[in-house]
């Protein structure tokens, strides 16, 4: 009887039982699909970071930004008599290859490792010297003809973009190219940046590759090289054996640098000496990196300690704007439009309530209890809610669909304003000297992610629960207004 009634209700107000649901169901929609957007974002900024501080390393340790006319200067390549191949036509042919710091970051002193691997709370603690590779390659015009002294003895190129360039130089024509390196410790890979990666040919740097001119690549460099496993690489000038290939463990996210090379060797190659320029730090547990942090910036007050949650606020970009934009204008647009429906779906209860004085009237003449009625009436709205919650999950489902098949790209490159601050540096293959500090690597890893709206059970649930929540408000409250009739008024009414 009830269920009979019902349905016949809902089907003489069709009107008003599609106007309710398809609000409802633009509110739920929207719902799913900022949740899911927010969601995505969550996970672009994991696949940003992720190269940077790879699994399991929760602080790092870095060099403070160094003043000017510190830090290990732009690349500067010395050209003197016996600097090239002097060709028939009067042009020298150059080739120079220059491994150095970064100019922006000071260093720090190897045994800042062993410091921070004594701080209470600390499970384990890796160094790392980031550096950048630059290669001048091309000719020089015959210069013999200058006025005596206006020959220049030093030059100093102009960089290329990603991967390098070309440039003229008084006529002559040469050839930029750069890419990032990374010395690690070999003994150590559960923490720091090879920790994120996984092999794809050949193997990884162990503690036998201690002091040999070996090296690992970068997946995606290695390609655009056309270097394989048993090739060799220019690295600072000397010849490394390339013994591994390794790819980001996220398909939406670069690996920290272009090379890899035992920690030694990079000191060596690069002059720099027995320093590193950056520290990963595992902390014991999830609990204690908050006082590990701490502990670290006494010890060490002229280094920068940063966690992930000190990174994640640096990231800029479209990645950056994505997120506040869903955080701040989605979320309170996603509110007013639920509490918009839900204000709809009372004022139409209400109203037909209003309309359907006779008929309720009528019913509670004839035995209705008041407690039937109020059932009557929140009953038909939770249908109603449930008719949009459904289609609002189907909308919200399609619209989650949509950017899923468009897959928009966004940019989790840090702002100029914090590149050039600490640790600031050119993504991989960039032309400028790569940053040292999980800063300056989150530049070097910087690239345009696919965003993805993933959905999950619970804000499909959400968004079911919202619509009946929705139903059961404006039920309640039409409820109660039909519950305040009387006999009497629907008798005056038939009157």
């Amino acid at each position: 009887m009830y269920l009979t009634y019902l349905r016949r209700e809902l089907a003489g107000r069709k009107k008003q039982t599609i106007i309710v649901a398809a609000g409802l169901a633009i509110a739920i929609a929207l719902v799913i699909i900022v949740n899911s957007l927010a969601a995505g974002v969550r996970d672009a900024q994991s696949a940003a970071l992720a190269s940077v501080y790879g699994v399991g390393t929760d602080l790092t340790v870095s060099g403070a930004q160094a003043e000017p006319g510190e830090g290990g200067g732009r690349p500067s390549f010395q050209f003197g008599e016996d600097g090239g191949t002097a060709n028939e036509d009067g042009s020298t042919t150059l080739s120079q290859s220059q491994l150095m710091t970064d100019f922006r970051r000071g260093t720090l002193e190897a045994t800042t490792v062993d410091t921070v691997a004594g701080i209470d709370g600390v499970a384990a603690a890796s160094g790392a010297l980031s550096l950048t590779n630059t290669t001048f390659d091309g000719e020089l015009p015959d210069m013999s003809g200058a006025a005596e002294g206006e020959a220049p003895e030093e030059a100093v190129p102009q960089e290329g973009g990603q991967g390098g360039g070309r440039a003229g130089f008084a006529g002559g024509d040469f050839e930029v190219d750069s890419f990032t390196v990374l010395g690690i410790e070999t003994a150590s890979s559960e923490v720091g940046p090879l920790s994120s990666v996984e092999l794809v040919d050949g193997r990884l740097l162990d503690a036998d590759d201690a002091g040999q001119n070996v090296a690992v690549l970068d997946e995606t460099y290695a390609t655009s090289a056309e270097i394989a496993v048993g090739d060799g690489i220019d690295v600072g000038g000397s010849e490394l054996e390339v013994v591994g290939i390794v790819a980001s463990a996220s398909s939406e996210a670069d690996t920290a640098a272009n090379v890899y090379i035992p920690l030694d060797v990079a000191q060596t190659l690069s002059g720099a000496g027995d320093v590193v320029s950056t520290v990963y730090v595992q902390a014991a547990s999830s609990d204690a990196i908050v006082g590990v942090q701490d502990a670290l910036e006494e010890a060490l007050p002229d280094a920068t300690v940063s966690s992930q949650s000190d990174l994640a606020s640096t990231v800029s970009g479209s990645l950056s704007s994505a997120s506040s934009l869903i955080t701040s204008l989605g979320t309170w647009l996603s509110v007013i439009v639920l509490a918009v429906a839900v204000a709809l779906a009372v004022l139409f209860t209400i109203s037909g309530v209003s309309r359907r004085t006779r008929e309720f009237g009528t019913l509670k003449a004839i035995g209705w209890s008041d407690r039937r009625v109020v059932g009557q009436v929140a009953g038909e709205s939770v249908v109603q809610g449930l008719i949009g919650g459904v289609a609002g999950l189907a909308l919200g489902l399609a619209g989650v669909l949509a950017i899923n098949l468009i897959r928009p790209t966004i940019s989790s490159a840090p702002s100029a304003a914090t590149a050039s601050g600490p640790g600031g540096g050119a993504g991989p293959g960039g032309g400028m000297p790569g940053g040292g500090g999980p800063i300056g690597q989150a530049a070097q890893a910087a690239a345009d992610i696919t965003l993805n709206a993933p959905v999950s059970l619970t804000v499909i649930l959400l968004a079911v629960g919202l619509a009946v929540a929705g139903g059961l408000v404006a039920g309640a409250i039409g409820g109660w207004r039909a519950a305040r009739l009387s006999p009497a008024e629907a008798l005056r009414s038939v009157a």
